[in-house]
């Protein structure tokens, strides 16, 4: 099965470049690296023992991954990482994570070769790695067999495995459940992802916990935030964060049902869509729709009282601002009294609500959050988030909340215990990875 896999993999490459190079139409770097994706060829990590190598495919897992990485490196002064990505957004965060003072100056980047064992043998062979990490779903038959036999052990990290997946892993059973017990050991996020994880995987099985409990927001970007939102007296902030392809059409015709998106008066309307790419598409999304936002990377641009005066004179007449920054979500939550996760309302799985919990916004999700399942059933429970069925729902549940600042107040203190009780899952996950780094 694994052979005929390979041969799919060859067969397929020209058409892998032909994706990449439409990717690149608006994502240059996707133009860039092509022999580490294609060869495995890459940067070298300096002299040093152990090398840790961890594959965080995008923003989500790779911003996931940084306490877990932060506290190896202090506890392992002469580690060396290298940390693979497959997208230009993940590589992007990726730096960001190499320069902090834990890791600076002892971190490689590259991206990770396609499923060819060639590439796969020479990246192996170049970076060397005592311990592998893969961060959340990634389960590589090829990658996981060349490591079988250089005796590298590899852990499923933050695992996570939906109904949705499970079922398509049991078509590929003949493929997938050898390359699952090649891993080492397996860290799930719940118990109800160990359980289904276990359906294909006989191993080292342990629930340590979501990482993203892990993540401390910017102090100063939150501070940022809540000082604009002090200044927007008797002003309501929406935040739609991490929007997807789709559904700002929705989230538009919704608030269209009560009249013009542009009119709802002493509120200011902040859309952040989840990738970069999408900025300029979305603007002129709004624009079609008469909506002329103020972007965020202008924000305070040539106008008198800067920043938050702009906020001001926006809200006033139900303006929007466009979020077309990176790295600002902590900005964003601290601005927001309330906030709709991306991802939810069509069936692409949600975005991550653990961030908005920790900043202490209240949240709403759509009925497709099954990435992040149990998380989003204990926000609700604890009283920090609230489902809708769909877009008209949410503005609805929006409104009531507007009109209700008692019970905004409470869900927000609501999300930051929710936020700080799931929390320690790195400790647990270290627990389980140092025996294999010492062996």
């Amino acid at each position: 099965m694994r052979l005929l896999y390979t041969i799919a993999w060859c067969c397929a490459l020209p058409l892998v470049a032909a994706y990449l190079l439409w990717r690149s139409l608006r994502q240059p770097e996707y133009r860039r690296h092509w022999g580490e994706r294609f060869l495995g060829a890459g940067a070298l990590p300096d002299a040093g023992e152990p090398v840790l190598w961890l594959h965080a495919v995008s923003l989500g897992e790779t911003r996931a991954a940084r306490p877990l990485l932060e506290e190896f490196a202090r506890r392992h002064p002469r580690a060396r990482f290298v940390l693979t990505h497959m997208t230009p957004t993940g590589r992007a965060a990726g730096a960001e994570l190499a320069a902090l003072a834990p890791l600076s100056g002892r971190c490689v980047q590259r991206y990770l070769p396609y499923e060819i064992p060639a590439a796969i043998d020479r990246f192996l062979g170049e970076v060397r790695p005592r311990l592998g990490l893969l961060m959340e779903t990634e389960i590589w038959p090829n990658l996981l067999a060349a490591t079988d036999r250089r005796a590298i052990p590899v852990v499923l990290v933050n695992a996570r495995l939906s109904e949705r997946s499970l079922v398509k892993a049991r078509r590929l059973a003949a493929l997938m459940v050898p390359a699952a017990r090649r891993l080492s050991a397996v860290c799930a996020q719940t118990a109800a992802d160990a359980a289904r994880i276990a359906s294909l995987y006989g191993g080292p099985l342990v629930v340590t916990g979501n990482l993203k409990f892990e993540h401390v927001p910017d102090a100063a970007q939150l501070a940022r935030g809540r000082l604009a939102r002090a200044a927007l007296e008797g002003v309501r902030v929406r935040l739609y964060a991490s929007t997807r392809e789709g559904e700002e059409e929705r989230l538009l015709a919704a608030l269209e049902e009560a009249g013009p998106a542009r009119a709802l008066p002493r509120t200011l309307h902040v859309l952040v869509p989840r990738h970069p790419q999408r900025f300029d598409e979305v603007a002129r999304l709004l624009a079609a729709r008469g909506i002329e936002p103020v972007r965020r990377s202008r924000l305070g641009e040539g106008s008198p009282g800067g920043e938050g005066a702009t906020l001001l004179r926006l809200a006033e007449g139900g303006g929007w601002l466009l979020g077309d920054t990176m790295g600002e979500m902590a900005f964003y939550y601290g601005l927001a009294h309330m906030a709709l996760i991306g991802g939810s309302l069509l069936p692409l799985g949600g975005q991550n609500l653990i961030e908005a919990c920790a900043c202490g916004c209240p949240v709403l999700l759509g009925p497709h959050m099954f990435n992040f399942a149990q998380a989003s059933r204990d926000a609700c429970e604890a009283g920090a988030a609230i489902e809708v069925a769909d877009a008209r729902e949410a503005m609805a549940r929006m409104s009531e909340l507007s009109a209700d600042p008692a019970r905004l107040a409470k869900m927000a203190q609501d999300a930051l215990g929710f936020a700080a009780a799931h929390r320690g899952a790195t400790a647990r996950t270290l627990a389980v990875l140092e025996p294999l780094l010492a062996g």
